[in-house]
């Protein structure tokens, strides 16, 4: 399942970046997101083999529980929660085309914008999601290699524009105007997640 290859060099990209994860955390948040997010990932790792076989429904689902379970911090929630409605946009769905696609992933981010109550424009994950989202609503003829690179690009200038951003989530608020400068780590994290897929799928 090209699911499952997908997931596993997700794993590999975030267990070789987790103490970039985790120092950029400890410049706005409490230091431990690469470390954590990889924890759950290399779960997920470890439980490939109970993944194959299911629906897109049920594979969704099952990667948000373990991340849930495994990943400490606001992180696994956020992301668990994104996935679980993953998993509910597919029910039934056996073609993941991308009309499904684009479904699932608008319903990733209603499900991070509930868990995190964030919105795009506050130094979160959602201001390198949301974009690619759009990039992915507007271009449902593109060619494939095209729309992965204007995917790429959208995620990139996403994760770059958190810098210049004041937070207003979560522990980097507590830092005030001081959070401005830094990249948010949330933000980088879902960067590597679409960037590896995008790589990957070329």
């Amino acid at each position: 399942m090209e699911l499952i290859f997908l997931i596993d060099k997700v794993a590999d990209v975030i267990y070789e970046n987790k103490d970039y994860l985790s120092e950029l955390d400890r410049e706005i948040g409490d230091s431990d997101h690469g470390v954590n997010l990889s924890r759950g990932f290399q779960k997920i790792k470890e439980e490939s083999n109970n993944l194959s076989g299911l629906s897109y429904s049920d594979f969704f689902n099952r990667i948000a529980m373990i991340l849930i379970s495994n990943v400490g911090g606001a992180s696994g929630a956020i992301y668990g929660t994104g996935l679980m409605k993953v998993a509910q946009s597919l029910k039934g769905i056996e073609v993941l085309d991308r009309e499904n696609i684009v479904k699932a992933t608008e319903a990733m981010v209603d499900g991070i914008k509930m868990r995190g109550k964030a919105q795009c424009g506050e130094k979160t994950m959602l201001d390198t999601i949301v974009p690619v989202v759009e990039v992915l609503k507007e271009n449902k003829n593109e060619s494939l290699d095209i729309l992965l690179e204007k995917i790429q690009k959208a995620a990139k200038e996403g994760v770059d524009s958190t810098k210049d951003m004041r937070a207003t989530k979560g522990r980097a608020s507590y830092l005030g105007e001081r959070s401005i400068g830094h990249l948010d780590p949330g933000a980088m994290s879902s960067y590597l997640i679409i960037d590896t897929i995008c790589k990957n799928l070329k």
